[in-house]
């Protein structure tokens, strides 16, 4: 299986407070008063996300293949790839098929065979995928590492992993999923799916193609939790007690690092695909000069290193650390605690 690379440290930073005025300093930028301004960051979806891939499936480790010589059922064997990408087959050397088609690993062996024998044409057929694979984590009837044998869309997946799609949202998605906080990762960085318009609304501009290594993650609506990450001395997820201000969340990460930058702490809220970000001065709010700030669950609590000129960046940034740490998290009890699902996927002789 070609490995996931997920690995991250947690991340985020939220908090809402009423009747507070927005002041700025330009388009984009942070206001200069302490005063904490709501901002809402739109990302939309590249539309070639909606494209079905057009590459063909190409062989990896653990590749299951069908082999037959042509007219001689008594060399009917099941081969897998191996992690040098080699297969053997025969009296055959190991046959180096990584990174080939079925039709090309096909015409290499053929090549190879000829040299030995007469009658070298073979069929060569795909059963069972073990390279390609996507995580389907959290909230679904099944969740799993599935394999991806050909162009998958993101409710195929889904339903793949707990039933149709439209029990997925009437049954698991709305009463126990949370939505908001759903998230698509790929190659480490977050896709702005709008899961609530996907599963909600039907809105198929949200239905995107996945990719081998995606990673699919619905948690739990029941949990009550603020997360509090970056530089802070232990960055984790905080139990919500209501209430629960900016001031004693940070508390429940042991305060912050003293190398963090106290002017821009951020508050992240809402869908990760909108988010609404609040800067707050948080050395203000120690001094008593600017007014602590609620929380709310679910609220990402961010303290950062430095200062972000750009609310847009600070924001992805913060949305992709978080999402980077749940992929670490979940994945590693996915592998710890759940059975790889196998399925044969024929693609048809493909031999002469």
């Amino acid at each position: 299986m070609k490995n996931l690379g997920i690995l991250c440290g947690l991340a985020a930073a939220m908090a809402l407070m009423a009747g507070c005025a927005s002041t700025g300093s330009g388009p984009g930028k942070f206001p200069e008063l302490a005063a904490p301004s709501a901002v809402i960051i739109t990302n939309q979806l590249d539309a070639s996300l909606l494209q079905p891939p057009t590459a063909a499936f190409v062989l990896g480790p653990g590749d299951q293949l069908d082999l037959e010589m042509t007219g001689n059922a008594a060399s009917r064997a099941t081969v897998t790839v191996g992690l040098d990408g080699k297969i053997y087959y025969s009296l055959l050397p190991g046959i180096d098929v990584m990174g080939l088609t079925v039709d090309q690993a096909r015409a290499r062996v053929e090549a190879e065979l000829s040299k030995y024998v007469i009658q070298s044409k073979i069929s060569m057929s795909l059963r069972l995928v073990g390279s390609e694979y996507v995580w389907l984590v959290g909230r679904m009837s099944r969740p799993g590492i599935y394999p991806m044998p050909g162009p998958m869309t993101l409710l195929e997946a889904l339903t793949m992993a707990g039933g149709t799609a439209s029990a997925l949202s009437a049954v698991n998605t709305v009463n126990l999923a949370d939505l908001r906080h759903s998230f698509v990762m790929r190659q480490g960085r977050v896709l702005p799916v709008n899961f609530v318009s996907l599963l909600q609304e039907g809105d198929m501009s949200q239905n995107i193609y996945l990719q081998p290594n995606d990673f699919v993650f619905i948690p739990s609506s029941l949990s009550q939790e603020v997360y509090v990450l970056g530089s802070v001395v232990t960055p984790r997820t905080v139990p919500f007690s209501d209430p629960m201000t900016l001031i004693s969340a940070i508390a429940g990460a042991n305060g912050p690092a003293d190398n963090a930058y106290l002017g821009h702490v951020a508050i992240v809220r809402g869908s990760l695909s909108q988010p609404q970000l609040i800067e707050v001065d948080y050395n203000a709010v120690l001094r008593g000069k600017a007014p602590n700030v609620l929380l709310e669950p679910g609220d990402i609590v961010y303290v950062p290193l430095s200062p972000y000129r750009y609310i847009t960046d600070y924001a992805n940034l913060i949305v992709n650390t978080f999402v980077r740490t749940w992929a670490a998290n979940m994945g590693t009890r996915a592998v710890e605690g759940t059975t790889t699902v196998g399925v044969a996927v024929p693609v048809g002789p493909t031999g002469h």
